[in-house]
């Protein structure tokens, strides 16, 4: 268990460091969109520190998927509503997104088909890549067998 949380406080530091990275990158994009034109200290203090308690929770996630005992779709499971209940309160905390029943289910649908398209990218390339290296075992066997 400690070298599982020690996994996850290492991966949060280090992706910790992104989110005001993050953070920058969406000011200036809702500045460009005239979204906003000017912040008070507390909402960049607001976001600096969301944004960096948010990079930490998502890249200390990925750690519960290498708990062995869990099984897959409990870990996804896991994962997805860390993140979920994690991103939704970063957005309504910074007043990105409104509270209310049609703005929260319409984040709710959108994280719910980013993280399915996520997942299903993540899948196709890894049954790719194990298809691929148990056709390379299969020859490997085969040429073994011959001789």
């Amino acid at each position: 268990m400690k070298k599982f949380v020690t996994e996850f406080l290492r991966r949060g530091f280090t992706a910790c460091g992104l989110g005001p990275i993050v953070l920058a990158i969406l000011y200036l994009i809702l500045q460009h969109q005239a979204r906003i034109q000017t912040l008070t200290v507390n909402q960049v203090c607001i976001g600096i520190f969301s944004l960096s308690a948010l990079a930490f929770i998502a890249g200390g996630m990925n750690i519960i998927y290498q708990v062995e005992r869990l099984p897959l779709m409990a870990a996804i499971l896991i994962h997805g509503s860390v993140l979920y209940f994690s991103y939704l309160g970063t957005y309504l905390l910074n007043g990105w997104l409104q509270w209310g029943i049609a703005p929260v289910s319409f984040f709710s649908c959108i994280f719910v088909i980013g993280y399915l398209i996520i997942w299903s990218v993540i899948y196709s390339i890894t049954w790719k890549n194990t298809e691929k290296i148990n056709e390379k075992l299969k020859q490997k066997q085969q040429s073994e067998e011959e001789k």
